[in-house]
């Protein structure tokens, strides 16, 4: 009697799914890898003297919202940390403002010493580029804020 097929068979099948047994734990390192690696960038102070103010109100908008535009004693401007000429103000935040569908709230911080010609020629440039949402930034009195409680 002849044995058909030689008697042998294969003890294991090669599976034809993914194992997922690991994909969780993969998953897992990427996520700390990247929330370890990535950078958020932080707005740099300038050192300015804030001008006081008798009253504020807080802006309740997200962060990526507000355009911080810090202008110093001798006009200076600096846009996202990078200074720029006067000139340029309005082509620079055109279109910024223009992409975020008008929802761009430009916050002005400037010195208390600042000329005010240098301001005027920034709000000529604001109003050049389209901006009608336009804060000034500034530090509420102590006393006020004593005087409140």
């Amino acid at each position: 009697m002849a044995i058909k097929g030689g008697g042998f068979e294969k003890s294991s099948k090669a599976s034809s799914e993914v194992p997922s047994s690991s994909l969780a734990d993969i998953a897992f390192l990427l996520l700390i890898f990247f929330m370890v690696t990535t950078v958020f960038q932080a707005d740099r102070d300038r050192p300015i003297e804030w001008p006081e103010a008798e009253a504020a109100e807080k802006i309740d908008e997200k962060q990526k919202n507000i355009l911080n535009i810090w202008m110093e004693r001798d006009g200076t401007i600096f846009i996202n940390d990078q200074p720029y000429p006067m000139e340029d103000v309005s082509q620079i935040v055109a279109p910024l403002y223009a992409d975020s569908e008008r929802a761009l709230v430009i916050s002005i911080r400037g010195d208390r010493e600042v000329p005010y010609r240098y301001m005027d020629l920034l709000q000529q440039e604001l109003v050049a580029a389209g901006v009608v949402r336009v804060v000034f930034a500034a530090q509420l009195e102590q006393s006020m804020q004593r005087e409140r409680r």
